[in-house]
């Protein structure tokens, strides 16, 4: 066998490997959710979560420190989803408009009734909420850097930031009207509705 052959041998193995790591992350996130849904967060064990995703209480330990932690991963795998739309959103969308537009996204697959719940129990927390808090600061660098990838011009760089900075506090003032509403109306339409309020401010 030659050298480019084991090499890509050894990359598909390892690809294959990490493919594999990343379900059973996902797997572990979807059945955390589903329990905390079904018996609520704090009756849901750590070993419960592990016995309904088919691992060991210690493989469980391996992807997450604790429970606390599939809520903040499910949030930065919707985050993700944000920022990939941006990154690739249309050349002839304004900055602020592509962001607005992967918001409305990412949060259109959720089902309000798991949302509003999920909501109440970060915020149920004190260490989910001081971690959450934390969250919002990464997220924006995060988001800052998609809107660079999609945005390269070094003269846009303060604007972009500014984009990143406002979006976000648009983005949590329409799930403060959501969460204060009852979860009644779309958190879509409430995130259409904050931007457009930004637009007509500045």
């Amino acid at each position: 066998m030659s050298p480019p052959d084991i090499e890509k041998q050894e990359y598909g193995g390892s690809g294959l490997r990490e493919r594999k790591k990343q379900e059973t992350l996902q797997r572990l996130i979807e059945t955390g959710v589903k329990l905390f849904l079904a018996n609520g967060y704090e009756t849901t064990t750590v070993d419960a979560i592990a016995a309904a995703a088919g691992i060991s209480r210690r493989t469980f330990f391996y992807y997450f420190k604790s429970k606390d932690d599939i809520l903040l991963s499910m949030q930065s795998s919707g985050f993700k989803i944000v920022c990939d739309a941006v990154a690739k959103s249309a050349s002839d969308l304004a900055p602020l408009d592509a962001v607005q537009a992967a918001f409305v996204e990412a949060c259109a697959p959720y089902l309000p009734d798991e949302m509003m719940i999920l909501d109440r129990v970060m915020l149920s927390s004190e260490s989910l909420r001081a971690r959450k808090q934390m969250a919002y600061m990464q997220q924006e660098q995060e988001l800052l850097a998609s809107l660079y990838r999609r945005w390269p011009d070094p003269a846009k760089r303060s604007s972009l930031r500014l984009v990143a900075m406002a979006s976000m506090g648009a983005m949590r003032l329409a799930m403060e009207a959501w969460r204060e509403d009852g979860g009644k109306r779309p958190l879509t339409a409430l995130i259409v509705e904050t931007f457009t309020a930004l637009r007509t401010e500045i």
